[in-house]
């Protein structure tokens, strides 16, 4: 078998920030398609949703926050249980950590097996792994729908349903029309479905829609500051999803093994997709993921870094 890396491990270029303000309230600190976090900033203290991968990276996100305020950061949101959205969750001293019963559930199940699986994968997203103090755990648990008021702000965390993972979970501010989608929607950035329900998610992109956001903060790319931003996201995001899985369908229908059907599908959504960020990284664990659920697997596999390695190379070795 041949050792062939991981497409992210070639990725060694720091990219550069970007902290966006879309109102009084809300900001986006984004990073040419690395992960996103939101920053909410209420009358009474701040909301932070995703956290950065290490408590050193989470730092910068700090100190932008002290740039445009000093109240204190007393919420942490995690759209989902993902090692490269909560591991820097202790460098705010925040003593709320909210997520879905659907995500604490995963933490319990599979964050462990995550957390080392994505460090090899993505070892640039982990600047001082060191300092990374184990999994982290949420303090406040949530079954569909926690609203907070941030004094006269009002903050919706919604389940909307399933699509990235079984916990997805957005912010969203219903008198600014505000949502932090987390990677329900991505922009320019492909989506990874490894851990993915690809039947539910286009229904809970019409969901996120249904809100009718004028401005949208998504899991990865360029913050999205007008409406027609916005639909451009969820239609990008609902169109990847949407045709590698069917992809991937009609080469399990017509018989085709693994390797085949990744191979067929590259194909067909180079052209298009295949631009966008992490396109070569993500595409081996999209099409296994749609593969198991067009075949067997109802429910996503867990991903340890030896199953990782041994897809890469039975797919791109």
């Amino acid at each position: 078998m041949t050792d062939k890396k991981f497409a992210s491990q070639a990725d060694l270029v720091e990219k550069t920030v970007s902290f966006d303000k879309l109102s009084d309230h809300a900001y986006a600190y984004t990073a040419e398609g690395d992960p996103n976090t939101g920053i909410v900033v209420g009358d009474d203290a701040v909301m932070v949703i995703d956290t950065q991968a290490t408590p050193v990276m989470a730092q910068d996100v700090v100190r932008r926050i002290r740039e445009v305020t000093d109240l204190p950061i007393r919420h942490v949101v995690l759209t989902h249980y993902h090692a490269v959205r909560v591991l820097g969750a202790s460098g705010y001293g925040a003593p709320d950590v909210i997520a879905s019963r659907d995500t604490l559930d995963l933490i319990v199940e599979r964050g462990e097996a995550d957390m080392k699986s994505e460090i090899e994968r993505f070892p640039r997203l982990f600047r001082a792994v060191e300092s990374v103090p184990g999994l982290t755990w949420p303090t406040i648990v949530f079954e569909r729908r926690l609203s907070l008021r941030m004094g006269r702000l009002e903050v919706e965390i919604l389940q909307l349903g399933r699509g990235h993972t079984k916990g997805d979970t957005v912010v969203w501010l219903p008198q600014e029309k505000i949502l932090f989608s987390g990677d329900l929607v991505e922009y320019a950035a492909t989506p990874y479905t490894g851990d993915a329900y690809l039947s539910d998610w286009p229904a809970t992109l019409d969901a996120i829609a249904a809100l009718s956001p004028e401005k949208l903060v998504p899991g990865r790319g360029a913050s999205l500051q007008t409406p027609g931003d916005v639909r451009a996201g969820l239609d990008g995001t609902r169109s990847f999803v949407t045709e590698m899985f069917a992809a991937v369908r009609s080469g399990v229908a017509a018989g085709r093994d693994l390797r085949s059907v990744y191979h067929e599908t590259y194909a067909l959504l180079k052209p298009k997709f295949g631009d966008w960020v992490i396109f070569d990284h993500c595409l081996p664990f999209d099409v296994s993921r749609a593969y198991d659920e067009a075949t067997h697997h109802k429910d996503p596999r867990i991903w340890t870094a030896r199953r990782d390695k041994e897809l890469w190379e039975a797919l791109e070795g």
